[in-house]
C-alpha cells in the first residue's frame, strides 16, 4: 500500500500560487505590463504557459518527495514466545591471547567469541537480545531488542581495548540488572563471557550478584580460555597455562548465587554446547506484536524533478531551443 509519512506537508502545494498573486498585484500597482505583441508574441506566450506548467510539475514532485512516500508491506506477526538474554562480553587486554582454534586455525579469544556468538545470535528467533561490553567499565552497546542483525553487527564492530584493558565484571552484572528492571515479563538471563577476574569497576561482583538474585536475574557465566598453550622462548618451546588469571571459583559462586550455571569454554565446540543448554530454557509468553515492512520511495519523485529541471535548463540554451535556426545560421556562415 502506498502512503505518505508526512501527508500534512501537501498543504505547501498552493504556496507558489500565493506568491504569484502577490507578484501580479505588485505589477498592477507599479506599471501596466503587456505581453510581447508581434511576430513572436504568440510563440512567447505559449512558451511561458509550457514553462509555467513545468515549474508547477517540479514543485508538486518536490513537495511529494518531502512528504515521504512509503510503500507499506503486509503486516508480519512477531513470535509471541521467546527469551530475554543480555550478553556481557569481556573486552579486556587478555582477550588477545591466541589460544583458541577456529576452523583449524589458531585465533585469539575474542575472535572465537565473535564467530560463535554471532552464530548464536542468528539462531535466536523470537528472543530479545542485548549487548554489554566491559573492560575498565561496562557500557551498554545494545538494549534488549529483537533486531538480531544490529546486535550481531555491534559485536563484530567491537575491538579489544575499546573500553580499556582491565575487567569490571561487577559493573557488567549491575548494568545488566538495571536493563532488566525496565522489562516486566522476562526470563532475565545474563550470559557473562570473561577470561579473567574482577580488577576494576565501582562495584564488586559479589555485591552485583546479590542484587541480581533479588531482582530475579540469573547469571550464566562462561569462563573462556584454554588450559595449555605452547609458547616459544629462547630456551625452546614450553607449555604454559594461559588461563591462570581466570577466577573460576568466583564465576561459579556468581552463578550459584543467582540460580544460574557456570560453563568452561576451552574451545569453540565447548561454546556451542553451552548455547545448546541455553536453548533448553523455557521461553516466556509475550503480547502478540506485529510490524509492517516499509520502503522509502522519496527518491523517485525527487529524481524526476531533478531530470525535469535539467531538461528545462537545457531548453533555454539556443542549441536546444532552436536547433533548425542554429544549423541554418552555421551553413550561412560557410
Amino acid at each position: 500500500m502506498l502512503t505518505l509519512a508526512w501527508a500534512w506537508l501537501l498543504l505547501l502545494l498552493p504556496l507558489p500560487l500565493i506568491f504569484r498573486k502577490q507578484q501580479q498585484q505588485v505589477e498592477i500597482d507599479g506599471h501596466l505590463h503587456l505581453p510581447g505583441i508581434g511576430e513572436n508574441g504568440a510563440e512567447q506566450i505559449q512558451q511561458r504557459v509550457h514553462s509555467r506548467k513545468a515549474y508547477w510539475l517540479v514543485w508538486v514532485l518536490l513537495v511529494i518527495a518531502v512528504a515521504r512516500p512509503l510503500w507499506m508491506g503486509d503486516a508480519i506477526e512477531l513470535p509471541s514466545k521467546g527469551r530475554d538474554l543480555m550478553l556481557a562480553v569481556d573486552l579486556s587486554g587478555s582477550m588477545q591471547i591466541e589460544d583458541m582454534v577456529l576452523n583449524g586455525q589458531t585465533v585469539d579469544r575474542f575472535t572465537m567469541i565473535q564467530d560463535v556468538v554471532s552464530d548464536f545470535i542468528e539462531r535466536r528467533k523470537g528472543d530479545k537480545l542485548g549487548l554489554i561490553l566491559f573492560a575498565d567499565h561496562a557500557y551498554l552497546q545494545a538494549p534488549l531488542t529483537q533486531d538480531r542483525r544490529s546486535v550481531a553487527q555491534f559485536l563484530q564492530e567491537a575491538q579489544i581495548g575499546l573500553v580499556g584493558k582491565q575487567t569490571a565484571i561487577g559493573e557488567a552484572i549491575a548494568l545488566g540488572v538495571k536493563r532488566f528492571d525496565m522489562v516486566d515479563k522476562s526470563n532475565r538471563i545474563l550470559v557473562l563471557l570473561t577470561d579473567g577476574s574482577n580488577n576494576s569497576g565501582s562495584i564488586s561482583p559479589e555485591q552485583a550478584a546479590a542484587i541480581a538474585a533479588k531482582r530475579g536475574v540469573k547469571i550464566y557465566a562462561i569462563g573462556v580460555g584454554a588450559d595449555v598453550m605452547e609458547r616459544r622462548s629462547i630456551f625452546g618451546t614450553e607449555r604454559v597455562n594461559p588461563s591462570m588469571d581466570l577466577d573460576e571459583a568466583q564465576l561459579i559462586s556468581l552463578a550459584k548465587t543467582t540460580g544460574g550455571l557456570y560453563f568452561r569454554a576451552r574451545s569453540s565446540q565447548d561454546l556451542q554446547l553451552i548455547y545448546q543448554e541455553i536453548d533448553k530454557l523455557e521461553p516466556i509468553s509475550r503480547d502478540q506484536l506485529s510490524y509492517r515492512p516499509q520502503a522509502e520511495l522519496f527518491y523517485l519523485p525527487l529524481a524526476v524533478a531533478l531530470l525535469l529541471t535539467i531538461f528545462m535548463a537545457l531548453s533555454q540554451l539556443p542549441l536546444f531551443n532552436r536547433p533548425v535556426q542554429w544549423l541554418t545560421a552555421r551553413r550561412g556562415d560557410r
